[in-house]
């Protein structure tokens, strides 16, 4: 027996005028809305940026509930791939993504090309960086804001 199902034309329209209407993404987030963000949530934030293990405070660098003071202490961690998850948030603030749009490590330059929030002077810059990597990336970017049929 064959676990593939085929279904007549009547059957199949049949069943389109039984389902739902199709909701947009908009539609099903406000049916599901996040839990509100707490003191209490914000205290969990600050105690896992500052715990010894990389991964964890990376895992606090990439909040969207970051505090700008602990954001600021982030962008010190010596652990490159902590910068890099900061540098993909994009609620981090447009001086701290300038700042580590100068980071010494190439992918937390990279990362900061590739944020939809990253200034445009800080744009500029990663444009002009050492790295071919960086700068293929603000490449890459732009051509993803330019209209459709324009020429390059």
């Amino acid at each position: 027996m064959s676990c593939i199902r085929f279904n007549t034309p009547a059957q199949r329209a049949q069943l389109a005028r039984m389902a739902p209407a199709m909701k947009t993404a908009e539609e099903i987030a406000a049916q599901h809305p996040a839990p509100p963000v707490t003191e209490s949530k914000i205290r969990r934030i600050r105690l896992l940026a500052a715990d010894a293990n990389p991964r964890i405070r990376a895992s606090a660098a990439s909040s969207y509930h970051l505090p700008d003071d602990v954001a600021e202490a982030l962008a010190a961690d010596p652990d490159a791939e902590v910068r890099r998850w900061l540098a993909r948030n994009e609620t981090v603030s447009c001086d701290l993504l300038r700042r580590l749009a100068h980071d010494d490590e190439e992918t937390v330059r990279a990362f900061v090309a590739v944020n939809f929030s990253a200034p445009a002077d800080a744009m500029a810059e990663l444009a002009e960086d050492d790295s071919e990597t960086v700068r293929g990336l603000v490449a890459w970017k732009a051509s993803l804001r330019e209209p459709a049929g324009a020429s390059v």
